[in-house]
């Protein structure tokens, strides 16, 4: 009797060691590019597992999914999107893979910029420049994770509240740091247009011989047009991205005669050993960078 009641308990505790340890495994979650990645990985913390199919330093806008991707998809129980167009490519991987999970667009409740691209006028994507946004983002992550696991809810909650408060540091500095350049000294050349919300938040301009996309090509005309301009207005803020091909902003900066400052990061993050290794770290990284080339303007 003693023998049978004694198995009773330990197939009990067995069952409850069982499911504390499957309580405590991670979530996991799939976004379509490094940043997405990061704010869940900030979010979540211990409790999801991330895979980010765009890492860093790589284009979403060029990306082409590999069946591994797919795969991934497939065992994730949370799929994290920009929206906003950003990853047109998304929509049709998450149907080839027969996903069925819960899905976040990251950037839901953001008032959405249009922009004239190459003759049309379309939404600007990169909402993520504009730090106020990201409190958007990490909050409809927060959400999605609350739903998923709502034992976890008072750790996303606790964690959103701590990263929301960093960005608005974030941005009260930044302010800070741009109302110390003249407004007639606030303008930047770029590889492509992905500063967007960027520039309207902080009152800065930015010129691109590309579009908002990087799949195109600066026509000759276009490229001639924006040396005259730099020329014309002595423009010495000059930048690479990361994830950009540098030969035409170095063609650019050589026929126009000007220095490219620090690499800005824009659609990706750095590699972990790289100064844009966070989303916030990335901000930092610009900000500074930002404001260093425009006092040469």
């Amino acid at each position: 009797m003693l023998f049978k009641r004694l198995s009773v308990v330990l197939a009990a505790l067995a069952a409850a060691a069982s499911f504390g340890a499957s309580a405590q495994t991670p979530i996991p979650v799939t976004t379509s590019f490094s940043i997405l990645g990061d704010l869940v990985k900030v979010v979540g913390g211990d409790r999801v597992a991330v895979t980010a199919l765009v890492g860093p330093n790589e284009d979403a806008h060029v990306f082409e999914p590999k069946p591994a991707d797919a795969k991934a998809i497939l065992q994730s129980k949370l799929v994290v999107t920009n929206g906003l167009g950003f990853e047109p490519w998304m929509g049709k991987l998450v149907k080839s893979a027969g996903y069925k999970g819960a899905s976040v667009i990251a950037s839901t409740g953001v008032q959405p910029r249009k922009m004239e691209d190459d003759g049309r006028v379309i939404t600007d994507p990169h909402a993520w420049q504009n730090p106020t946004n990201v409190v958007f983002y990490v909050n409809n992550i927060r959400k999605a994770l609350e739903q998923l696991d709502p034992a976890g809810a008072a750790t996303y909650q606790a964690n959103t509240s701590a990263y929301v408060a960093e960005l608005q540091a974030l941005d009260t500095w930044a302010v800070t740091q741009f109302a110390a350049v003249p407004a007639d000294k606030r303008k930047v050349i770029t590889s492509h247009d992905a500063f967007g919300y960027f520039a309207a938040h902080y009152q800065l301009k930015f010129l691109a011989p590309q579009g908002v996309s990087t799949d195109g090509e600066a026509s000759a005309k276009q490229v001639a047009s924006l040396i005259r301009q730099i020329q014309r207005e002595k423009i010495k803020a000059v930048f690479l991205e990361n994830m950009a091909n540098p030969k035409l902003l170095a063609q650019l900066s050589k026929e126009a005669n000007v220095v490219p400052g620090d690499t800005l990061y824009a659609d990706a993050l750095s590699a972990p050993d790289q100064p844009g290794a966070s989303y916030l770290k990335m901000a930092r990284h610009n900000i500074t960078a930002l404001v260093a080339g425009l006092q040469k303007n």
